[in-house]
């Protein structure tokens, strides 16, 4: 026959693992009301969440302790507490009239408990008086467990046949629990002691509450079969680590007291240490969650991917608002980051010449994108194909559809960068995301690449419809501009009117010669210019371009550079001035050149001066205006710089950049931006050379557009 010391030892046992399967059950009911947005389901929480405590608290101290019968009673009004809440789910707890009174008897008597818990500790030392106490207290304890049977009885006898099968497993654990109470403390009250057999058995009990508790899960389910989300498992993985934990630490402590004398408490001592820098180093790490849930998803899931949760992480990710929102383009990198747990990307989209530059960074300040991103050309492979290219296998030489030919060296040698991933909008290509590496490598099999795919498609509709919307909205502001441009229109032509018949009448009527000479002089100046900006503003709408003519760059650039460069003051440096004649409506590039060079210095800090320089490159000239002050970002570059209506400058229009472009354009040239945050920017105007003249006619002459030319936009 087992001696009482062996029956203790197991019943440790019994109620750490019946901790454990109530804690898994506070897991899973939880999670399941907060999926089906449940208003009940506390009463069973709690219930659960007393019981487990209970449990831990007897496995680790006993049941006999005045702790752990305080403990008990937490357990018992939890159940009490479950119980009238199923009698009140469906009214009958109004309907019976002794429901109410038999439940406040029922608490009230497990509330006397405490009091003996205080009795016991203010007579510890009187042997009689806790005789009695502990008398009592078994006495109470045997009218609630059966007051609570009868309880539970009316409740399953009581219900609608069809809310029985609801009942019938939760009825029966209650039925376990107080029918094992009810012997044993019936045996207790007898003996007039704790039987330590039954007492020990006691967790075995519990844990069979918590199987029929399983089986009421199981069967309440319409498949008949248990089926908990991914967050649950994992939860119940963690779990798991913790109940083994516990029961390695029983164990080690029962070995260690076998030991006896000094050696089981340094043992103890350093078991505690070495389990406290474990837990501190190691649990805390992404690393080490990101590979418990690879390995979670390849063991114990069919599939790697809980499709709803993805689905309900993307609609937020992307529908979210708010001025702390990010950019569409950067939440659009996130969206697709959080599916493979990568921590970092690169948005990169078609520029207006067909390359892709970089668009959005996210989580990535330090990769080191080119202007040209990628090429042009290497587009049409991901528009025929919509490939998900995995870079590590290009770096390892794998070719399966001629990827290698069309990844740049950059991506290559950015060792962080782990995919590529086209968002295809109709067989076109509307981005290309750049995915990072995530803390836990791993290699991208069949699950991935279709997920990644019809998230793709998600997101480049996503992108189409924004930029849709932004193209709607520019023409129907364009559309306000124009209508007010007309009134201003009309009106200096009004005023250029009256300055010229001021002009003609001074001519008659001044009787200075000298008064009469200079104010010719400034009216007709003033005419002159006020007739140019009206042919300027006459070409928003219209379909006419600059004429053009044999100008000296050189000359253009020095010009502007006087503007600036009062005595004494050296704002505009010329660099590089060397012979550069382009054809160009001169008049048109001072005016580009001015608004290039007052947003520098407007740029730049004071005393910082700003570059211009001209050149010859290829059969174009290309003049330069360059400046190390705050830089622009991609973004800004992307979505804002050519956009009219958009200023960063209080009280401006926001028509600057894009008229600069609009002007450089209608001369058959190109506005080129590079730019970095913190470093500078360099503006380039690019222009036929005039010696190119008679090639760039014969090509005119061979079908090709001569107006409106392309430009390339590089941004960094």
């Amino acid at each position: 026959m087992l001696n009482p010391l062996t029956w203790a030892g197991f019943g440790q046992w019994a109620f750490a693992a019946s901790a454990f399967a109530f804690l898994l059950l506070v897991g899973w009911r939880w999670d399941r009301r907060r999926r089906a947005h449940e208003r009940s389901g506390l009463a069973e929480i709690a219930a659960f969440a007393l019981t487990a405590l209970w449990a831990l608290v007897v496995a680790g101290i006993g049941t006999d302790t005045p702790l752990g019968q305080l403990f008990e009673s937490f357990r018992s009004l939890g159940w009490l507490g479950l119980a009238f809440a199923l009698f009140t789910r469906d009214g009958r707890d109004a309907s019976v009239a002794p429901i109410r009174p038999m439940m406040a008897a029922l608490l009230f008597v497990e509330l006397l408990q405490p009091l003996l818990f205080m009795m016991t500790l203010r007579d510890g030392t009187n042997a009689t008086a806790l005789g009695m106490i502990f008398h009592i207290s078994v006495l109470f304890r045997l009218l609630v467990a059966t007051g609570a049977l009868v309880l539970v009885h009316n409740l399953y006898a009581g219900a609608m046949a069809q809310q029985r099968a609801a009942l019938r497993w939760t009825c029966a654990a209650m039925a376990m629990v107080w029918g094992y109470d009810l012997n044993l403390y019936t045996i207790a009250y007898l003996a007039r002691a704790m039987p330590p057999e039954l007492a020990a058995l006691r967790g075995l009990a519990l844990m069979a509450a918590a199987a029929l508790l399983v089986i009421g899960a199981v069967r309440g389910r319409s498949a008949l079969r248990f089926s908990p989300s991914r967050a649950v498992a994992f939860q119940s993985l963690s779990l798991l680590v913790i109940g083994a934990y516990m029961l390695v630490m029983v164990g080690a402590a029962q070995s260690l007291a076998w030991l006896g004398g000094n050696s089981s408490q340094l043992a103890e001592l350093g078991f505690v240490f070495v389990s406290c820098v474990l837990v501190v180093a190691i649990m805390p790490s992404s690393r080490v969650r990101g590979w418990l849930k690879v390995m979670l998803a390849k063991h114990f899931f069919q599939h790697r991917y809980d499709y709803r949760a993805e689905w309900l992480r993307f609609t937020r990710t992307i529908g979210r608002a708010g001025a702390q929102t990010p950019p569409l383009h950067e939440r659009v990198v996130q969206a697709l980051a959080d599916i493979t747990d990568s921590s970092t990307g690169l948005l990169l989209v078609p520029a207006e010449s067909g390359e892709l530059v970089l668009a959005s960074r996210w989580q990535w300040p330090t990769a080191d994108v080119p202007a040209e991103a990628l090429a042009a050309d290497h587009v049409a492979f991901f528009e025929k194909h919509n490939f998900i290219v995995d870079l590590d296998e290009v770096r390892a030489g794998i070719d399966f559809q001629g990827e290698r030919a069309i990844v740049p060296e950059w991506l290559c040698e950015e060792h962080g960068a782990w995919a590529l991933v086209p968002l295809l909008h109709f067989d076109r290509l509307v981005g290309l995301v750049v995915l990072g590496r995530p803390p836990v490598a791993r290699k991208l099999d069949w699950e991935d690449f279709d997920l990644l795919r019809v998230v793709g498609m998600q997101l480049a509709s996503y992108l189409a419809e924004n930029a849709g919307q932004s193209a709607l909205l520019e023409a129907s502001r364009f559309d306000e501009f124009n209508r007010r441009m007309a009134f201003v229109m009309h009106d200096i032509k009004n005023l250029a009117s009256q300055l010229s018949l001021l002009s003609r009448n001074a001519e008659k009527h001044a009787e200075n010669p000298a008064f009469r000479a200079d104010m010719l002089i400034t009216l007709r100046n003033s005419a002159d210019k006020l007739n140019g900006l009206l042919a300027r503003l006459s070409r928003y709408g219209g379909s006419g371009g600059e004429r053009v003519d044999d100008v000296d760059a050189g000359d253009v650039i020095r010009a502007v550079a006087e503007r600036y460069n009062a005595p004494g003051s050296l704002r505009v440096h010329l660099v590089h001035q060397g012979a550069c004649r382009v054809l160009a409506n001169r008049e048109a590039l001072e005016q580009v050149l001015l608004h290039l060079v007052q947003n520098a210095i407007d740029a730049s800090p004071e005393g910082m001066a700003v570059f211009l320089q001209c050149h010859v490159d290829g059969i174009n000239g290309c003049i330069e205006v360059v400046d190390t002050g705050c830089g622009m970002s991609a973004d800004f570059m992307r979505n804002r710089l050519f956009k009219p209506f958009v200023s960063t400058k209080p009280g401006g229009f926001g028509i600057g950049a894009f008229e600069a472009r609009e002007m450089v354009r209608a001369m058959r040239g190109k506005l080129e931006v590079e730019s970095r945050e913190g470093l500078g920017s360099r503006f380039a105007v690019r222009l036929p050379l005039a010696a190119a003249q008679p090639l760039i006619e014969s090509i005119k002459g061979d079908g090709e557009p001569s107006g409106g030319g392309t430009r390339g936009k590089k941004v960094a």
